[in-house]
């Protein structure tokens, strides 16, 4: 492919040199009078999402990106995921003490407008109303007192005498005195196609791509996303926006920081929005978290929530937080929505984000300036150590509702797997440095949960867990390489065990007359003895003979301990995995695991200084400047 000549990219895996910054991103940036918050949007970028996240139509309609006709009698409202207007985040969070609701109205005999709010229960209430009898502007106002808690504020149209159109809706509040620079970073690894398809949703908004300053892919593949046709599309649109950087495979902790990195260096006071490849994009959520950072009361880590790509009116969770002493990320923050269809319950309460994960989040300059760039872990827990040690410096992170993209589902992804890895390793590493872990009480949680896999003969698994305690016990060295080599060995190490590949559901490797199908009964309210119930008789092989087929959701550890030959179904629903009991198996890695624990115990506190003292170097430019093979 043939380089723009205002495109600087970096060609070379073995070395690389910083990419040129484009004009925008050096730029002083003033402010206009008033700051679009967001905008009316009443159709999502893609034909698979419900048009009732945007706005809810009674009677014929047509509807546009930016527009909205309502026939004769048709009623709407924008009190939708996208729709609504977050005011308690903006209240808690912001400087913004008034929102104006600004459209342009097509009226051909009369129409009504209402402005309404909720609060934390849901309980609607009217802030204003207007009836118009004639086209043209109109501008309603609330304030934003009276929402800390929980609440939004949204709008309600009826074409009374006729037809009514509604376009140009925005919500605004008084500019700044400056607008911070903002810039892109995706990261990308072999998903060329998803990728072009994440740059050309920016590229489709005229708007956000004026609003945004530079977009930075970093490609860390062989299966280049500068090759496929819909990327060479649309770079024109961008100008000398668009920079695409090739380096090695670091993971999403050396892709995403590669972007803070370029960024960083490039111009000081810059906000970086740091965003999935594989995401179906809603350019909308750009303009939203950049409009949010700008009127925060003090920098702030501002997250996009996640909806899922499979089930797109689902939320993943409204808020996470972290479980330092247990190893836990990811965990639902009190009273917020999880597993929920937006079409059919919003989230009127505030709840505070302990961290974002970074399918899309923005992070301030002034993080990267005080606190440093990530820790080089490859991925898995990179962006919860780095919204924690953000939050231990002062600043905080803001998951902001009707702000969000989708993303691939997690349920749809096999807990056997490679990356469990750098979960269990990065677990401890993240633990180690920010928090004072109990080494009685965490080897207990390690063990209970090897257990579990082995008596559920994910012997693998075990293997998967066990390796990535034992390279935690080799101290901070173990990050020298950025994760290349430990990618290596956590893939090619489980080869060895037959159940870790998934086989094609028609042709597995049994026969398939011989399979049993076995649903499982109601969970055990007495788990601990249930445990070593299971145990005892795998070791002496009291278990049910046969083969016997077990579907995903049944695949409970103390269901599929009651056999000595599964097959399960792969959470991708793409195939199935054959589990066999196997003895001597279990017996070497019971012995390993009962090792590695006494080790960790041991020496938790040790690594618990040792990683902590590392913690400048591992984040220091010097040290990503090494593992990108950047000269000066």
């Amino acid at each position: 492919m043939e380089q723009s000549a205002t495109q600087a990219v970096t060609e070379s895996n073995d070395h690389a040199t910083p990419a040129a910054a484009p004009a925008s991103l050096r730029a002083d940036h003033r402010a206009p009078d008033r700051l679009v918050l967001q905008r009316g949007i009443f159709t999502g970028p893609s034909a698979k999402v419900s048009d009732e996240l945007y706005a809810v139509v009674k009677g014929r309609s047509t509807r546009e990106r930016l527009a909205l006709h309502l026939d004769k009698g048709a009623t709407a409202h924008t009190n939708t995921y996208f729709g609504r207007f977050a005011a308690s985040y903006w209240q808690r969070w912001t400087t913004v003490t008034e929102v104006r609701a600004t459209m342009v109205l097509d009226v051909t005999k009369k129409a009504r407008v209402r402005l309404v709010a909720s609060d934390i229960a849901g309980h609607r209430r009217i802030i204003d109303t207007a009836k118009v009898d004639a086209s043209g502007p109109l501008t309603l106002t609330a304030p934003l007192d009276q929402y800390v808690d929980g609440g939004a504020i949204w709008l309600e149209f009826d074409a009374e005498g006729g037809e009514l159109g509604i376009s140009e809706l925005t919500w605004s509040s008084v500019a700044p005195e400056r607008i911070r620079p903002v810039a892109i970073a995706i990261c990308t690894f072999n998903r060329a196609a998803d990728c072009a398809e994440t740059v050309a949703a920016l590229a489709s908004d005229a708007t956000v791509l004026a609003a945004i300053d530079a977009v930075y892919v970093v490609d860390q593949g062989t299966d280049l996303v500068q090759d496929r046709q819909r990327y060479q599309e649309v770079q024109p649109v961008f100008g000398d926006k668009l920079r695409y950087i090739r380096q090695p495979n670091l993971g999403g902790a050396g892709g995403f920081t590669r972007g803070l990195y370029e960024v960083s260096a490039v111009n000081e006071h810059a906000d970086v929005i740091l965003m999935d490849d594989d995401i179906l994009c809603e350019p909308e959520t750009v303009l939203r978290l950049n409009a949010f950072a700008n009127m925060t009361v003090e920098p702030t880590l501002v997250g996009a929530q996640m909806l899922f790509l499979l089930n797109p009116d689902y939320l993943n969770v409204g808020a996470e937080e972290v479980h330092l002493h247990e190893l836990r990320h990811g965990q639902k923050v009190p009273k917020a929505l999880r597993n929920t269809s937006m079409l059919k319950k919003n989230q009127e309460r505030r709840v505070d984000a302990g961290y974002n994960a970074w399918w899309t989040c923005l992070i301030p300059a002034e993080v990267v300036a005080k606190i440093g760039l990530p820790v080089p872990i490859f991925f898995q827990w990179d962006d919860v150590e780095y919204g924690v040690r953000a939050r231990e410096h002062g600043f905080v992170t803001v998951t902001l509702p009707n702000a969000a993209v989708w993303h691939a589902d997690f349920y749809w992804k096999d807990f056997d797997d490679w990356a469990r890895y750098f979960s269990t390793r990065n677990s401890l590493i993240v633990g180690a440095m920010h928090a004072d872990l109990d080494g009685k009480k965490i080897t207990k949680q390690l063990f209970r949960n090897i257990a579990e896999h082995l008596v559920a003969m994910q012997y693998g698994l075990v293997h998967t867990t066990l390796q990535g305690i034992e390279d935690f016990l080799e101290g901070p060295k173990v990050l020298r390489d950025g994760g290349i080599a430990a990618l290596a060995a956590a893939r090619t190490s489980r080869a060895d065990y037959s159940e870790t590949i998934k086989h094609p559901a028609a042709t597995p490797p049994v026969r398939a007359a011989d399979i049993q199908l076995r649903r499982a009964g109601g969970e055990p309210s007495r788990e601990a003895l249930v445990l070593v119930k299971r145990a005892i008789n795998q070791w002496f092989g009291r278990t049910q003979h046969g083969l016997i087929g077990v579907t995903r959701e049944d695949a409970h550890w103390w269901h599929v301990s009651l056999f000595d030959h599964v097959v399960v179904t792969d959470a991708s629903q793409s195939g199935v995995r054959v589990r066999q009991r196997d003895k001597a198996r279990a017996r070497a890695l019971l012995r390993r695991t009962f090792h590695v624990l006494r080790r960790l115990r041991k020496e938790l506190p040790t690594l618990q200084e040792q990683y902590r003292a590392a913690m400048p170097e591992l984040t220091s430019r010097a040290n990503w400047e090494r593992l990108y093979g950047i000269s000066d």
